[in-house]
């Protein structure tokens, strides 16, 4: 068994008593002080995470534009420099390869970022569908990234770097320098509250992850682990790649057709989708709220009132906000009206459920 890799942050979280776990071929912190501390930490002040580990993936060149509307399903064209979009890659049947964010850099200028474990399978499948006149490159290995979520992330961020971050919109970036180096800010983030990315070089990510929590010590702002990312993606109805959607489920069945753009153009899984989109598809993912105790996991059962199966569970969780028990999961489409009741099978239990549509939290503006 080859070992885990390690961001230029593993040292830090060791020393700050992160617990330490493997993570997609990454040895990365789980928690610290606790996920429900870190978890609240993040809806109601900050929590400040190491996401070092996503690949980020470089496309320069005439054809790059092209090549990204080629193999994603979103329309890059309406990109503006310093704008990001949220995206997928499909297969030829309409399945997910990955889902990914695209960053236009500058007029023939991509930055996609993807998930860690997928990345050498999207750069081979990116680098198959490029056209002749593009520049690809693999820059995972230049970019350190921390996410900063939470409502005071903004104030926090704006006292650490040399940047107006209160001028940065949602899904949108800003390219400064941090340490004498490139660096980007963006605001998209995968908690359902307002916060930044900063990808800057490794070498400077030990001194910026101390200056945020130095300046955020008033504020109570906090590292927090991959299990709180986890509970609070799902509170926020955020999918995550390899549970709730793989190349064996289409945008469609995961309930993201609003970023699949079937007027942009051909792209590869078009035809799919299109008919999935007119005809519908057999299963859908919807949201589970349990009713009573018990905590839905991935793979459990989903059965119907009179106790026949009709789905299973991918993602699930006891929620720190909504006191209650959580997920999403697939079910055939004829039965997945909202407010059914449902059940989900716990460990030989029947547990009563309803199906309802995600997000579960909502953050007050």
């Amino acid at each position: 068994m080859s070992e885990s890799l390690e961001t230029p942050l593993h040292d830090w979280h060791v020393r700050r008593g992160g617990k330490m776990v493997d993570f997609s071929g990454w040895h990365m912190p789980v928690q610290y002080s606790g996920l429900v501390h870190e978890h609240t930490a993040v809806r109601e002040r900050a929590g400040l995470f190491d996401v070092s580990h996503m690949g980020e993936i470089r496309l320069r060149g005439a054809d790059a534009l092209a090549s990204i509307q080629r193999f994603t399903v979103n329309d890059a064209s309406v990109l503006q420099e310093g704008q990001a979009q949220y995206t997928a890659m499909t297969n030829q049947a309409g399945g997910i390869i990955d889902d990914l964010l695209v960053y236009r850099m500058g007029t023939e200028d991509y930055l996609l970022v993807v998930n860690a474990g997928t990345r050498a399978k999207d750069y081979e499948w990116i680098a198959r569908q490029a056209g002749p006149d593009v520049e690809l490159v693999d820059e995972s290995a230049e970019w350190a990234q921390l996410a900063l979520q939470g409502p005071v992330a903004e104030r926090v961020l704006g006292e650490v770097l040399d940047a107006d971050v209160t001028g940065i919109g949602y899904y949108r970036f800003a390219r400064i320098e941090y340490g004498g180096d490139p660096a980007i800010v963006s605001r998209t983030g995968y908690t359902g509250e307002d916060g930044f990315e900063v990808y800057l070089r490794p070498a400077h990510a030990e001194r910026l992850a101390d200056a945020i929590l130095e300046a955020g010590a008033a504020d109570q702002v906090v590292p927090a682990g991959l299990g709180a990312r986890d509970t609070l993606r799902l509170e926020a109805g955020m999918l995550l790649y390899g549970n709730d959607m793989d190349e064996e489920r289409t945008p469609v069945e995961a309930g993201l057709s609003w970023i699949v753009k079937n007027d942009k153009g051909e792209f590869i899984g078009r035809q799919a989708l299109v008919q999935q989109k007119e005809n519908g598809s057999p299963d859908k993912l919807v949201g589970l709220e349990v009713i009573g105790r018990g905590i839905p996991r991935h793979g459990y059962p989903v059965l119907s009132a009179d106790g026949s199966p009709i789905g299973a569970v991918t993602s699930g969780t006891f929620s720190p906000t909504l006191k209650k028990g959580i997920g999403l999961a697939y079910i055939e489409t004829a039965a997945s009206a909202l407010e059914t009741e449902v059940a989900v099978e716990i460990r030989g239990r029947s547990v009563p459920a309803r199906i309802v549509k995600p997000p579960f939290y909502r953050r007050q503006r």
